[in-house]
């Protein structure tokens, strides 16, 4: 299922409130171009966290749910890469849960997302 979209509406409010910070970071860097690249990153990191979890939790919950498929795909059973697994989630806004997630091999995982239509 993909994942909901922004209405019209929505989406005006979302680039209202993106132009509202991006003020308020350059206001805060005072002018300082490093300080606003490292205000900028701080908080698209932090975004991103609040999406996905940190790393480490992700990286947990991928060693469990290889653990438990045995090192096998989830869609097309075959043995899972040493590197370049993906952990999936079945459904995006319930986050990276044992429940909510499983492992792929890449292949599947773009099959997955175009399926979904992802862009």
């Amino acid at each position: 299922m993909p994942n909901r979209r922004l209405s019209g509406s929505e989406l005006e409010k979302a680039h209202r409130l993106l132009e509202e910070i991006r003020l308020k970071l350059d206001a805060l860097a005072c002018g300082d171009s490093d300080l606003l690249f490292a205000y900028r990153r701080k908080i698209s990191k932090e975004l991103v966290y609040d999406e996905r979890d940190g790393p480490m939790v992700r990286r947990k919950i991928k060693t469990q749910k290889r653990r438990e498929q045995n090192d096998i795909c989830a869609v097309c059973s075959n043995l899972l890469p040493e590197k370049y697994a993906v952990l999936d989630r079945y459904d995006a806004p319930k986050g990276y849960t044992l429940e909510n997630t499983r492992v792929l091999c890449e292949s599947c995982d773009r099959k997955v997302q175009e399926e979904r239509r992802y862009t």
